[in-house]
């Protein structure tokens, strides 16, 4: 008798733990259902969920705080080929804009983040304007800066193109959940 006791309570405790108590990863899909790089975003803020959950306001926050991560690991990247003085000719003069745009979008990120943070109902509509633009703007910034390269198989280049796409895909996303807040309000 105690040892099927035993075992129905090991069941039940095993059933219980095994089972999702809600579904944190449908709250990240819907999301990031607005957002054109969708696995990337998923990827990128699910470990968001759980707090998140339906909240427009907390989706835009998380999307540019990881999107401002992301870019400063490439402006690091981009600033590490500069002193590293590696690059020649036309790509040392694309790896210097590169910094400068890339600097420039990191600046108007922590700005967006900073208005997210304290958002006032009163003003809403002004704010989101403002986010949209300085968002877009190091959208444009990001995308600028890999049109100076030549010479598309170096390493560098290669691994440099990647980061600034990631930086890219990410701010695209954080721009179409900060669209998401603007469109559904206070």
């Amino acid at each position: 008798m105690v040892c099927n006791s035993v075992t129905l309570v090991t069941f039940v405790l095993l059933s219980w733990l095994t089972t999702p108590s809600c579904s944190w990863g449908s709250y990240v899909k819907d999301a990031c259902s607005v957002t054109r790089y969708q696995d990337i975003c998923i990827d990128s803020l699910s470990s968001y969920s759980k707090t998140a959950k339906t909240d427009p306001s907390k989706w835009a926050r998380a999307g540019v705080s990881v999107t401002i991560g992301e870019t400063n690991n490439a402006t690091r990247y981009l600033v590490g080929l500069k002193k590293k003085n590696c690059m020649k000719g036309r790509n040392r003069v694309a790896v210097l804009d590169c910094v400068d745009v890339f600097q420039d979008a990191l600046d108007r990120l922590h700005q967006s983040l900073g208005v997210l943070r304290r958002l006032n109902a009163e003003t809403f509509e002004t704010e989101m304007e403002d986010i949209t633009t300085w968002i877009s703007t190091a959208l444009t910034d990001e995308d600028t800066c890999l049109e100076g390269f030549e010479g598309q198989d170096v390493e560098e280049i290669k691994s440099l193109k990647s980061k600034v796409t990631r930086a890219s895909c990410l701010t695209s996303n954080a721009l179409a959940l900060v669209a998401k807040l603007a469109s559904s309000g206070p």
